[in-house]
């Protein structure tokens, strides 16, 4: 990408969003355009168009998305399936039809099936069932997969997936409960040890493992992927193969280091300094026993995380505690 492209960053307010926001600007990329949720609602197919037809960005990065934790996909899977679908198709349409040069598309680990082999392969993609917890949400983003793949061998596009594993950092979303576990125990045991709470509790068994990653390392993985060179980029949309064979323009992003739900628990408690107990409660769902991710694929572009686990959960404490200031503030 040139540094005075126009790129697209669609979601630039969340989690991922706002990270590839700040890694292109970091980069010196000087022609970015955004659009939040009330200037431009991505599941109004009419608007969406609008406004690449008025905009013609070359890039674009499609980092918007409904998420959420357990809780949420549990509760709300219509509104998983139906907003993200509306947003990948009108984004991915428009882009074709704007004439965009390249597209990364922004999904998740959880597309993977639950019982996949482990650490996961982008060949394991479609070959069992999904966690039923957040199925709604996979099969979204299954599908976005399966656009970006579809207008390439139907309309010569080169839009490209990147799988993230479980992502925190700034602009979290630290609701109580619809939130992903680690922005969602920061704030419980943050809260815990400002009331004096004796204990916390933790959904599930705390068995599962789980791999994380430092929302800055996903973002800069995101954009050395869109400015590989032509030759690069076209073996990771696997064009030589994919008309026939299924290989899908796909490709994982993670740390490739888990740990059990428990040792995440107790490494946030000791980033906070509760002094309590941690409790686990088996009777709520554990969700898939473990998903970690397999990042050969992105360890040959010579990327690898940056940030540790310990390191990353004191800056995501420390932005925590900056969305309190601005609350007390207001």
């Amino acid at each position: 990408m040139d540094k005075s492209a126009l790129i697209y960053v669609a979601g630039h307010r969340g989690l991922v969003g706002s990270a590839i926001v700040r890694a292109l600007k970091a980069d010196g990329y000087t022609n970015i355009i955004t659009r939040s949720h009330d200037e431009l609602d991505l599941t109004d197919a009419a608007a969406t168009q609008a406004f690449f037809s008025a905009e013609v960005p070359q890039y674009v990065f499609l980092a918007a998305a409904k998420v959420g934790g357990i809780v949420a996909n549990n509760t709300y899977p219509a509104d998983f399936i139906r907003q993200n679908t509306a947003i990948q198709l009108n984004v991915i349409d428009s882009a074709w039809r704007a004439g965009a040069k390249r597209l990364l598309f922004l999904g998740s680990s959880c597309i993977y099936p639950k019982a996949a082999p482990q650490p996961m392969k982008e060949d394991y993609l479609l070959t069992g069932p999904l966690e039923a917890t957040n199925r709604a949400y996979a099969l979204a983003k299954i599908a976005g997969i399966e656009m970006c793949w579809s207008y390439n061998r139907q309309f010569g596009t080169r839009y490209l997936a990147a799988m993230p594993t479980n992502l925190y950092g700034p602009n979290d979303n630290y609701h109580a409960t619809n939130s992903h576990v680690i922005p969602g125990l920061i704030r419980r045991f943050h809260e815990a040890a400002k009331d004096g709470t004796p204990r916390v509790s933790v959904w599930g068994s705390g068995k599962p493992r789980r791999e994380f990653l430092f929302s800055t390392d996903m973002a800069e993985a995101c954009i050395k992927l869109m400015t590989s060179d032509d030759a690069v980029f076209d073996r990771l949309l696997q064009t030589e193969r994919s008309k026939t064979d299924f290989i899908p323009p796909l490709v994982n992003i993670g740390s490739g280091v888990d740990l059990t739900i428990q040792e995440l628990a107790e490494a946030i408690k000791a980033t906070i300094g509760y002094k309590g107990e941690i409790v686990f409660d088996p009777s709520l769902p554990d969700g898939t026993p473990r998903k970690l991710m397999d990042i050969s694929k992105i360890a040959e572009f010579g990327w690898r995380p940056k940030v540790g686990l310990t390191e990353g959960l004191k800056l995501a404490y420390a932005d925590y505690l900056s969305t309190l200031d601005v609350s007390s503030s207001g």
